[in-house]
């Protein structure tokens, strides 16, 4: 596929039928942002079930033909959505699912790779930025058409957070939370802005406090926040649907946005070889540009410091 792709057919194969890709395939159906949806599973009595229940509901809320597939169908594929693999259990952090999701992946990119003819290639399954490392390195595409949910979900968390906080809705407030999807992630404070005004300005402003210790406390609740929730219900799937068609719209609809998501950096912020979040410009060849803002000293050192953890993480492999 030449650099210039184009988007055509709005088809878009999600691999992995389980609660995270019915979810995925299920918000990009009310959305209308396919014209064709094919899940693609192991277990293919289930994922016809889930393209069944998921097409009844059609008539009022899209129009896309959603069925069961195959890996045959990621052929003409605009989008590849990968979020096969295990769930984190209880306790566990998402680097515990390193060796079974790892061969896992290794088992899709072989059967996807028969059939695959271009598009763009995102990975939600976890870890997300070991996983983009090694699709991005077993697929070799060209910079960028691989990429990873990786922090977009940890920044709407945030978000949520410091709207809440200052009551004002969650399309004011501004945050991206880098590195790590997982325990090293990094909220950029220095550029935390509220309707536009730096959100330590904003608070004072406004008679409210904007210490060290709540920005902590915000930092620390939306870690462990994917833990939270998975202790409370089991698993997570909704806010992750969601992530996916934010970013799914970027990549469908030719509308270029802004998001924190996982790539394998080539320099950025004196970083390379590695996958993790910064800011980047996501369109139809999925990420084109990553971003390099200026950061504090403190924010850049805590990002190479993520980014020693993740090779640490990689030379194990």
């Amino acid at each position: 596929m030449m650099d210039g792709y184009i988007v055509s057919k709005r088809k878009v194969a999600v691999i992995g039928a389980g609660f995270v890709g019915a979810s995925i395939a299920y918000a990009l159906t009310i959305r209308n942002l396919a014209r064709e949806i094919v899940l693609i599973d192991i277990d293919r009595e289930k994922t016809e079930g889930e393209a069944m229940d998921i097409q009844h509901g059609i008539p009022d809320l899209g129009n896309a033909v959603v069925r069961a597939g195959s890996y045959e169908d990621c052929r003409d594929c605009d989008l590849i959505i990968i979020t096969a693999g295990r769930n984190r259990k209880p306790g566990e952090s998402r680097l515990d699912l390193i060796a079974g999701n790892s061969g896992i992946l290794r088992n899709v990119v072989e059967q996807m790779q028969k059939y695959y003819t271009g598009g763009v290639i995102m990975l939600v399954s976890n870890p997300v930025d070991v996983l983009v490392y090694q699709c991005t390195r077993w697929m070799g595409l060209p910079d960028g058409r691989v990429f990873g949910t990786g922090c977009a979900l940890d920044s709407s968390r945030m978000i949520r957070l410091m709207a809440d906080y200052t009551k004002r809705d969650t399309e004011s407030v501004k945050i991206n939370i880098v590195g790590e999807h997982g325990d090293s992630q990094i909220p950029i404070w220095s550029r935390a802005a509220v309707d536009g005004i730096p959100m330590q300005e904003y608070c004072e402003k406004h008679g409210l406090s904007w210490t060290q210790e709540i920005r902590d406390d915000f930092a620390g609740k939306v870690r462990g926040m994917g833990a939270s929730i998975i202790k409370n219900k089991g698993r997570t799937h909704f806010g992750i649907a969601t992530s996916v068609c934010y970013l799914a719209s970027a990549v469908l609809d030719q509308r270029p946005t802004i998001a924190s998501v996982s790539t394998v950096l080539k320099g950025e912020y004196g970083v390379s070889g590695v996958g993790l979040s910064v800011p980047s410009i996501i369109g139809v060849n999925g990420v084109e540009r990553r971003l390099e803002e200026e950061w504090t000293e403190e924010e850049l050192t805590l990002f190479r410091q993520a980014a020693d953890k993740m090779k640490g993480v990689l030379d194990t492999l």
